[in-house]
């Protein structure tokens, strides 16, 4: 899941893109985090509930483990469901942070012409216009006029 000011901008580019180049072909796709943000984003749910079933059953599992509830596992008890909300948003959240590339990789007939992850920052409705307008001239246009001059 992209964030939403990211999915905003894609939009906004692909857009830019359609109404600036008639007959392109854009594609908006999410782009992996790295293995070990994916791997945690996974856990997070398995946190989440182990959580929440710590603070439901914790009278009982703590003593099967020889334990006593420690004073924090009172004091989150005392307000279960405040805990537990918490538990989920904040759990939310941080799959929500691992899931996130940060990425906007541009690619124009396969080439990279645009990279977010490379210059830390996104790239105006302007420069992304002329990235990708040089990029199908110097392919498309270009090759279209060598045929038409041939004919």
């Amino acid at each position: 899941a992209m964030p939403m000011l990211d999915v905003g901008n894609a939009m906004t580019m692909k857009r830019m893109l359609d109404t600036s180049f008639p007959g392109i072909h854009v594609v908006l796709e999410n782009y992996p985090p790295p293995f070990p943000k994916r791997a945690l984003g996974k856990m997070v749910p398995f946190v989440q509930v182990g959580a929440i079933a710590t603070l439901m059953a914790g009278d009982q599992i703590f003593p099967r483990f020889g334990m006593v509830p420690p004073p924090w596992y009172y004091s989150l008890r005392a307000n279960r469901f405040g805990t537990m909300a918490s538990v989920w948003m904040f759990g939310n959240f941080a799959q929500s942070l691992l899931q996130s590339s940060g990425a906007f990789e541009v690619y124009c007939n396969g080439q990279l012409v645009f990279s977010k992850l490379s210059e830390q920052r996104f790239p105006s409705e302007f420069e992304l216009r002329e990235l990708i307008g040089n990029r199908l001239s110097d392919s498309q246009i270009g090759k279209n006029l060598e045929k038409d001059l041939v004919l």
